[in-house]
């Protein structure tokens, strides 16, 4: 054989077994592919704070008993205070007692099935467990009424606009959602911007408490 000769090599065609290793192959691949872009994607969003636009995940969790604030806001003209009472008045809003939304319910909504589900809890004694939304850090505590407060005084706002801030148009919302990533970044900036206090203060707790007042 002469330098730079080479024996014919005819290629052969891949037999059964072939195939079949390479589909298993083929198929591993694409689902290695598709885990390392959702585990991207849920580690973005969790550096984002809140849900990503896509595939309806931005739409807000189902809820014990749909409660549309579209139809108790721009229908019948409640504002925000009118269920979370305490906003104005301590650190946590509280969502509404049962007992509170009989006080309409009691007479109001002889057709609907979601008011039959909160009729069935009061008459229980049960109250409503619904899903968290807007959640912050274990060693965040964040006071409703200072904020509030502060907001109102400084703008001249009803205490409704104010909560608009970090929840968004929550009146428009036929489910209620997250529209705000709630880090602390967002709450410094705020602050900053508001020529509000940025100090931290540490309580006798295990780990520090850092109050945002």
């Amino acid at each position: 054989m002469l330098p730079g000769d080479f024996p014919s090599i005819i290629p052969t065609k891949p037999d059964r077994k072939d195939m079949v290793r390479f589909g298993i192959l083929g198929i591993t691949g694409l689902a290695g592919l598709a885990l390392v872009v959702i585990m991207l994607l849920f580690v973005i969003s969790a550096w984002l704070g809140r849900p990503l636009s896509m595939f309806g995940y931005d739409e807000g969790p189902d809820q014990p008993i749909v409660f549309p604030h579209t139809k108790h806001v721009q229908d019948v003209g409640l504002d925000c205070t009118f269920c979370h009472r305490n906003v104005t008045k301590g650190a946590s809003a509280t969502v509404p007692s049962v007992g509170l939304c009989m006080t309409c319910h009691t007479v109001v909504g002889d057709e609907s099935a979601e008011i039959e589900k909160l009729r069935d809890y009061h008459a229980q004694g049960e109250p409503i467990d619904w899903v968290r939304v807007h959640r912050l850090p274990d060693h965040v505590r964040f006071n409703h009424q200072a904020h509030i407060q502060y907001f109102s005084e400084q703008n001249n706002i009803l205490p409704a606009a104010v909560c608009a801030t970090c929840h968004g148009d929550v009146g428009n919302m036929k489910k209620v959602r997250q529209v705000e990533p709630l880090k602390m970044g967002n709450c410094v900036d705020c602050h900053r911007d508001n020529s509000a206090s940025t100090a931290v203060s540490y309580t006798h707790l295990t780990l520090p408490t850092i109050l945002l007042v």
